[in-house]
């Protein structure tokens, strides 16, 4: 992940909707085509949970991401041949790449049009840039966090921390001059089930997306915005007679093949 999440991130709670989280990187490793020679990178690879799918390609994979944690778990896969502890805004592989993946990372980073480019540079001919982000910043269950935050504590977000991604038209803008481009969005919508500890949507989106807003309060503030959220959710996603809640969720995927 980057530099600029200054608390390291929790395996545990990132894995309780493991399986949630997966399948779109599924969705994007089953899009890309064929492959030259060379290594493949797990960009923000995280605790290596797409360790082993793409340990199928049958190439040198290298994960690379700057929290600790996560790479302690993505070492106990076996599927890495090399971890690398490194910011992924700043890191660049030494040699030419075959397949540069990266999920639900670069969302974390900023200037998107400096650091695509830099990485199309480093794929050997034929190579591919594959990548996935949440693109769910303006759903309820992304904006009532900071809404919240800022009406509560006025002035204390960083908004600047928080992930962002470009509309689809400025990544084709971008990459289409590099190579062959595909852009697509896919909502899954996702079957949570009850958690005894709060509402699922606020449980799946604490362990994200709303880390830089919790981080920024202290233990009681925190708290109180947690109740806050957790009193405005339902409207947005009731749950049924089981407590199990329907969680459409939007991801923007795209792929330069160069």
């Amino acid at each position: 992940m980057s530099a600029s999440l200054q608390n390291d991130w929790d395996p545990g709670l990132y894995h309780r909707f493991r399986g949630l989280r997966l399948r779109p990187a599924i969705d994007l490793l089953r899009s890309v085509g064929p492959l030259p020679e060379g290594a493949v990178i797990d960009l923000g690879c995280g605790s290596g949970a797409v360790g082993p799918a793409l340990q199928q390609l049958g190439r040198k994979l290298v994960g690379v991401d700057l929290s600790r944690a996560m790479l302690d778990q993505a070492r106990r896969t076996g599927c890495y041949d090399e971890l690398v502890e490194d910011d992924v805004s700043l890191w660049l592989p030494s040699e030419q790449a075959a397949l540069i993946f990266s999920n639900a990372a670069l969302q974390w980073v900023g200037d998107h049009a400096n650091l695509l480019t830099l990485l199309a540079a480093k794929l050997a001919p034929g190579g591919t840039l594959a990548v996935q982000m949440p693109h769910q910043n303006n759903a309820p269950s992304h904006r009532f966090w900071l809404s919240l935050a800022e009406e509560l504590f006025p002035g204390r977000i960083d908004h600047d921390a928080q992930p962002e991604v470009l509309l689809p038209a400025e990544y084709h803008r971008l990459l289409s001059p590099l190579g062959k481009v595909a852009i697509w969005e896919t909502e899954y919508y996702q079957d949570l089930a009850p958690d005894g500890e709060g509402h699922p949507v606020r449980r799946f989106t604490e362990a994200t997306f709303a880390r830089p807003v919790l981080s920024a309060l202290n233990a009681e503030e925190r708290a109180k915005l947690i109740t806050a959220y957790e009193r405005v959710i339902g409207s947005a996603y009731p749950t049924g007679p089981d407590g199990r809640v329907l969680f459409p969720f939007r991801r923007l995927f795209l792929t330069l093949t160069v």
